[in-house]
């Protein structure tokens, strides 16, 4: 998918429009109801010539009609029609664009016409067996989870966007060929990863990076609102896809389809009857058989038939955002209005004094100890680590808005101003990663007191991703801002996705465990919510230690049954080879007397 997604504007997008209903005229203009006589007798006039509007009216309406003409175009031009008040007829004007171009958005009016979606060409046959096959994917291969399911559904949508693209004339550039690989690199973290927060995080990402390769967004607001062209594309992939099969369905060609659907039809014949023979010919066949093939029950045909829905959907919305983006970049948000230096200055250098005096306080501390800290303050080692953590994420977070707000509104007459604004913009950034490296140090603190959880390693992924964003801005002050949307959703995306290849579950085990190594100290309760990412690093624990910490994750392993290869993922096979080659044997008494249920109390 490429980033030029330039078009006219004023083209249609859709079927055929739906005429909005038509504002009245004011009732202050003539031939409205008014005050007095003359408003009864307008009124009067009005019923009894019912379907002869008045003047200005009809000047509107014939003036509407040619809305997305070029006699429409001169009447927006011109100013609105007599009897209207300007603000309602440019409103009106709006509504009926939109009707005609078929588009749909939950955005402000405004918005919604400057990103209106290009127009497409007629859908092809291969785009519409693609989103069919996209939809049997999802219905046959994700009702038991996802896995290798997911990219297996994902690839005929893709095919599908590829082939409308290329329909479209539409090339592909680096950025876009990124976004692409990244999206199904994402989508690969569920095959992976036992774990559902990861695969979540990745999911999220890849819907991004997937709008950001169909529209090639390169500004801020095209970059944060891509995500919502899906919503516009579903509802004009559907009416695209209608249209197709309508305009097929009236001029059908039996001599050159019925072959093929008798072709197929015998095929399956001959694939189920030989299938079966062959299946109760050798218990090895039939095995085979049965582990490949998704097994379906009547119970579950709901659920089958919504998943085939969402996706043949979803593949119709890539492909017409494919054949027709919306053009977010052309959104336009005027800047804020630039403030004198001593104005804009004055906070920001106060504020890095105060960031100066904080991370002079972090150094001494770093190379005078902890001890003489803790002596003078009377917090304890642990206390003094969370303490300090969660303030300075909210630092950095608030340290990332005041920076943007400070941007908007920054001089900018000349030369000399812009060299002002990096200077102290640049000094609160390399103030800020000092912060950054203060949490980073908090938290490394806490997690030697109280060891690492799901959350710890949450929030420093967090906070090194914001860390990295810094450095992005600092980069960009430098050698200029074009590329830092851009550059900021990648870094985004790396960072989930270095998140779901490390996996956060087995991270958690593997620094507990070498936590007991050294201490002795180790919650067996906190264990029992771990995924099967967590067993490899919990399974080099010592006997009974090793199979109350692995309880939890075997029961729930379980519970789930025979998983089929399309739903499983690596981290889940893992730890069923190694619980089957070396089973949980330690009692519930022994496990309780070891506190594994007992309630996690920090």
């Amino acid at each position: 998918m490429p980033d030029d997604t330039d078009g006219a504007p004023d083209k249609a997008t859709g079927g055929p429009p739906a005429d909005p209903a038509r504002p009245a005229p004011p009732r202050s203009e003539p031939g409205a109801a008014g005050g007095g006589a003359g408003g009864g007798a307008g009124g009067a006039h009005l019923a009894g010539r019912a379907g002869a509007p008045a003047p200005g009216v009809a000047r509107a309406q014939a003036a509407g009609a040619g809305a997305g003409t070029a006699e429409g175009a001169a009447v927006v031009g011109g100013g609105a029609p007599d009897g209207w008040d300007p603000k309602a007829w440019q409103a009106y004007q709006v509504r009926r664009q939109r009707a005609a171009s078929g588009a749909w958005s939950i955005l402000p009016p405004a918005w919604a016409e400057a990103a209106r979606p290009a127009s497409a060409a007629p859908v092809s046959t291969a785009v519409l067996l693609a989103a069919v096959a996209a939809g049997l994917a999802a219905g046959l291969f994700l009702g038991d989870g996802l896995g290798l399911g997911l990219l297996i559904a994902a690839v005929p949508a893709a095919i599908g966007a590829y082939l409308a693209a290329r329909a479209a004339r539409r090339r592909a550039r680096a950025w876009s060929v990124t976004w692409a690989l990244g999206c199904v690199a994402l989508l690969g973290i569920p095959a992976l990863r036992d774990a559902d927060w990861p695969s979540a995080l990745a999911l999220l990402a890849a819907a991004l990076l997937g709008a950001l390769a169909l529209h090639g967004s390169r500004t801020w607001h095209g970059v944060l609102l891509s995500p919502l062209g899906f919503v516009d594309s579903a509802v004009l992939g559907i009416r695209w896809a209608w249209s197709g099969l309508r305009s097929r369905g009236s001029g059908v060609d039996r001599a050159r389809w019925l072959p093929v659907v008798k072709a197929t039809a015998v095929a399956l014949v001959l694939l189920v009857l030989f299938g079966t023979l062959f299946a109760s010919a050798d218990a090895a066949f039939a095995d085979l058989l049965d582990g490949l093939t998704p097994e379906i029950s009547l119970g579950d045909g709901p659920l089958r038939i919504v998943l085939f829905l969402l996706g043949a959907v979803l593949a119709l919305a890539a492909a017409r955002a494919a054949a027709g983006p919306s053009r977010w970049d052309r959104i336009r948000i005027a800047p804020g209005k630039p403030r004198s230096r001593v104005e804009w200055a004055l906070p920001l250098i106060v504020l890095d004094l105060l960031f100066a005096g904080f991370n002079a306080v972090q150094l001494a501390v770093l190379f005078g100890g902890y001890d003489k800290v803790l002596e003078s303050t009377g917090l304890t080692y642990a206390e003094y680590a969370r303490q300090g953590f969660w303030q300075l994420l909210w630092a950095t977070l608030l340290t990332l808005a005041v920076i943007a707000l400070a941007l908007r509104w920054a001089p900018r007459t000349g030369a000399g101003d812009r060299r002002f604004v990096r200077v102290v913009l640049g000094t609160l950034c390399a103030l800020t990663l000092v912060v950054v490296a203060a949490a980073l140090r908090r938290m490394d603190l806490y997690v030697d007191a109280y060891g690492l959880t799901r959350l710890r390693v949450s929030v420093a992924a967090m906070e090194l991703w914001l860390g990295l964003v810094i450095v992005l801005i600092m980069a960009a002050g430098a050698f200029g801002a074009r590329l830092l949307p851009r550059a900021v959703a990648a870094g985004m995306a790396a960072a989930v996705l270095a998140f779901g290849l490390l996996s956060p579950d087995g991270m958690v085990a593997e620094k507990n465990v070498a936590r007991f190594e050294q201490s002795g100290k180790l919650d067996l309760a906190y264990f029992q919510d771990l995924s099967a990412d967590a067993v490899p690093a919990l399974d080099r624990l010592p006997e009974p230690r090793r199979s109350c910490a692995l309880r939890g994750i075997n029961d729930d392993l379980s519970r789930r049954g025979p998983v089929p290869w399309y739903a499983v993922s690596l981290g889940e096979y893992r730890a069923r080879q190694i619980l089957r080659e070396r089973p949980v044997t330690a009692s519930y008494e022994v496990c309780r007397s070891l506190g594994t249920f007992h309630g996690r109390i920090e």
